[in-house]
Parts: C-alpha cells; structure tokens; sequence
C-alpha cells in the first residue's frame, strides 16, 4: 500500500506534467495573439526548433538521469553532472546558432539568433525538473514550473502587439530565468556536500543518452524536423497552422505524458500478458474517444473565441482541425500499443518507430504537395495511423508467441 508521502510525490509528478504542458500551451497561444500571422509562422519554426532540441536534451540526459540509482550522495551527483553537462552543452550550441543566424535577414532568422542566447536557460531549468524527480521531490519542480508559468504569460503578453520573432523569443527565454535560479539555488541547498562534479562522464560510451537519443530521433524529431523544413523552404504559414492547430490539443499531450510516464510500471502489476493487453486496449480507445471528442468542440468553437486563443492564424488552424483530431486519436491508439510493446518485448519498440516515422514525414511532404496544409495535416494523419495499426500487429504477434510458450 502506498504511503501519504509517495502518493502526494506521485500527485505533484502528474500536477508537474500538466503545468510544465500548460506553459507550453499558453507560450504559443500569447505568442500567436500578439503577432500576425506571419510573424507567428516565423515563431513556429523557432519554436519547433526548440522542441526538438527540449526533446533530444530529454532523451540524452534527462531520461538516463532518472534511471540512476545508488546511495544520496551518488545520486546528487549524477543531478549535478547532468546539469552542468547541459549548461555547458547548451551554451555552446546556443552561441554557434545565434552566431550562425545573427547577421541573417528575415524574422525566422532573428527568432533562432534570440533562441540560440536563451538556449542555456530553458534546456538547464528543463534538465532540473528530472533532478527533482530523481531525488524523489516532484514539489519542488511543480514549485518552479509553476513559477515559470506566472512569469512568462504576463511577460509575453506585455509585449506590443506585432511584436517580431526575435523579440517574443527573447522574452520568453528570459522569463524561465527566475525559474532555473530557485530550482538551482534550491537544489544546491540540498545536496550542498556534493563533491567531485565531471560532466564529462556524459560523454562516455555507456551512457544510456545515445540509446535514448536515436529512438527520440527516429520517433518523434523526423516529422518535427520535415516541419522545419517546410516553414523554411516551403510555406511558413503551414508551420503556423500546424503549430497552432497541436496546441489546441495540447491536453491530450497532457495525458499521453502521463500515460508514457506511468503506463508501463501500471501493466506490470496485471498479471498476464493477455490481461495487460486489454489494458492498454481499453487505455488507448479511452484516449482516442476524447481526442474525437475535443476535436469535436473544437470544430464547432466559435470564430470570435478562437481568434481570442490564438489571433489571426485561427484561420488556418481551424481548416485542419478534423486531421489534427484524426492524428491523434491514431496517437492514442499508437502510444498505447508502444506501452505494451515496452512490457512485453522492448527491442521491438525501436524498428517501428524508424520505419513508420519515415513513413509519416513522406506522408506530411506528399499531403502537403497534394493538398497544401491541409494536405500536410491529413499526411500527419495517416502517418499516425499506419504506425498504430503496426505497433497493435506486432504485439498481437508477441501475444501469440506468449500462447504457444
């Protein structure tokens, strides 16, 4: 039986998710309200850059640093290498891209430039999150995400309207600094007898990272990254639409976090694999009816109140809002099957994510030069769903081989 004291760090791990994913939601909602559309599409593309670098900086030290174990002392310094590994990391990648797109003309360019100056704050406050969950202290990080968000809606909404990249970015960046100044201060308190940092261990060709780092690539930065690649050589408006039509989903992030988080030590506890199956059955239908069912809200949402979420890229948001309710009740279903596959067979998990998620970027490039963003989004859509469809074949396939053994 769980303890008071697990069951409130179990709260506050879940609380964090949903306040770290309502930033998020709300950065880009401020952010297209006080830009116009172009000006937003331009800060899509940074911002997608962003989430890409946020995720393989997860993948590389985050997911690794919560899989340590040991006694305190060792622990504190692991949360320490990681997070000095990632300041120094970040920082330099951070100078070399706002000096590789400083001089450059056009707002995309000065939106990188900006990000590139703040990069070490964001990705080190980040990085600080899965030290406070590795020390069993997911209140202090709901504590300074929470923070986070009181200070960055009010700062970005303070910015004049028609407001450029470069300027949005920097603003958002710089409101996660009193953020990543508790939580260091906060956890330099705690483990104050740490000794011995050496953020080189990270290099090291055991760590974990690379692993983490090429099944983060091959599953979700591929379509992240044709995006970027659509907004700079194609159509930065289809990068707005994109973006801002996945915002308005943003809650059902919330719940797929939650889900990947918590869903596999959840089977484990169903005894058979047949009955852990049905589970994660039962888990992702549930998620897919609700993606329908926002989708569905949305669509019919008025467009007085959605020019109010997310200004003038609501026009093209809106057009795409059915695919974006499509591809993720497929990413529902898809992330459910991942779960059991992790359950049951872990080295299957990475051969689908590499073939399917190539699969999903030809499927957002040929949507797009067939139907426009429209097309892109239906793309999204149908790559989603062929990666479900296989992720839900092979497990059925393990569930076969878990019969005749």
């Amino acid at each position: 039986m769980k303890s008071p004291r697990t069951s409130l760090a179990s709260l506050a791990a879940v609380a964090d998710q949903g306040v770290a994913a309502l930033t998020n939601i709300a950065v880009v909602i401020v952010a297209a309200r006080q830009s116009t559309a172009d000006d937003f599409a331009s800060f899509a593309v940074v911002y997608t850059v962003f989430a890409v670098l946020l995720g393989a900086t997860g993948a590389y030290v985050g997911q690794p640093l919560v899989l340590r174990r040991g006694a305190n002392f060792t622990l504190n310094r692991h949360c320490w290498d990681a997070a000095t590994f990632t300041l120094a990391g970040s920082a330099a990648l951070g100078a070399a891209l706002a000096l590789a797109t400083f001089a450059l003309p056009g707002g995309t360019a000065a939106g990188l430039a900006a990000l590139g100056l703040v990069l070490p704050i964001v990705l080190t406050q980040d990085v600080l999150r899965y030290a406070c969950s590795l020390l069993g202290i997911p209140q202090l990080a709901l504590t300074v995400d929470t923070l986070r968000l009181a200070v960055v809606v009010p700062v970005l909404a303070a910015q004049p309207h028609g407001s450029g990249p470069g300027q949005l970015v920097l603003a958002w960046g710089l409101s996660a600094l009193p953020a990543l100044l508790l939580a260091a201060g906060l956890l330099a308190w705690r483990t104050r007898e740490v000794r011995g940092i050496r953020p080189a261990r990270l290099l090291g060709h055991r760590h974990l990272g690379r692993r983490f780092v090429v099944e983060f690539g091959v599953g979700n930065a591929a379509s992240q990254l044709a995006i970027i690649g659509l907004g700079l050589i194609a159509n930065p408006l289809a990068v707005g639409a994109l973006r801002g039509a996945s915002t308005l989903f943003g809650p059902l992030n919330v719940l797929f976090n939650a889900a990947t988080g918590f869903g596999p030590p959840l089977l484990n506890a169903r005894p058979g694999a047949h009955r852990q199956a049905r589970a994660a059955l039962a888990a992702g239908a549930t998620l897919a009816v609700t993606a329908l069912v926002w989708a569905t809200v949305l669509t019919v949402l008025p467009d007085t109140m959605g020019r109010e979420l997310l200004g003038a890229t609501w026009d093209s948001a809106s057009e795409i809002l059915t695919a974006t309710g499509g591809q993720y009740a497929f990413m529902a279903l898809g992330t459910c099957a991942l779960l059991l596959l992790r359950v049951l067979t872990p080295r299957a998990t990475l051969p689908i994510q590499l073939v399917f998620s190539a699969f999903s970027v030809v499927a957002l490039l040929v949507g797009y030069a067939t139907g426009g963003i429209l097309g892109a989004a239906w793309g999204l859509a149908i790559g989603s769903a062929a990666k479900a469809a296989a992720a839900w074949l092979r497990a059925a396939l393990e569930l076969r081989t878990v019969v005749r053994s």
